[in-house]
């Protein structure tokens, strides 16, 4: 499997490297318009939900979310995928089952396994809906809950 090998590199090159792809999704200027577009919010799921990854030969490996949003997320692997490998997610919220394509990112090893950030490639407009309107779900149960433990 292809990852960068950082055991030479100094840490501001690999800080470098991690802000090159936070930048990848950072907001945008629209082409139309000369305003910015906000970046999708992020839900931090910690591991609650889990995905099923199916790689271009069939194969399927197990997740678990660490953050999502509608234009990504973070995943927690056992073994790290090829930067840039085009793969299909599936996976529930709720009542609901999206299944996508998705683009694995440069991913980064964390204490039991590695975390890698996705970008959605093909997400119908139905599954972002479906996908929003679950996250919004999970953030107002977060608020509830929060304000019961207050």
């Amino acid at each position: 499997m292809f990852f960068r090998n950082f055991a030479n590199s100094t840490p501001t090159a690999i800080l470098w490297h991690m802000a090159e792809q936070l930048n990848s999704m950072a907001p945008v200027v629209s082409a139309n318009e000369n305003k910015l577009v906000d970046r999708p919010f992020r839900v931090k799921l910690r591991g609650s939900v889990l995905a099923l990854v199916r790689l271009p030969n069939r194969r399927s490996v197990r997740a678990a979310f660490h953050q999502l949003s509608t234009s990504g997320g973070i995943i927690h692997l056992e073994k790290p995928l090829d930067e840039k490998l085009e793969v299909e997610l599936i996976f529930h919220l709720r009542e609901s089952t999206i299944r996508s394509k998705a683009q694995m990112l440069f991913p980064m090893w964390a204490t039991q396994g590695w975390m890698q950030p996705f970008r959605f490639v093909e997400l119908s407009d139905a599954s972002r809906e479906t996908l929003d309107t679950n996250l919004k779900s999970f953030l107002g149960e977060a608020a509830t809950g929060t304000a019961a433990g207050a």
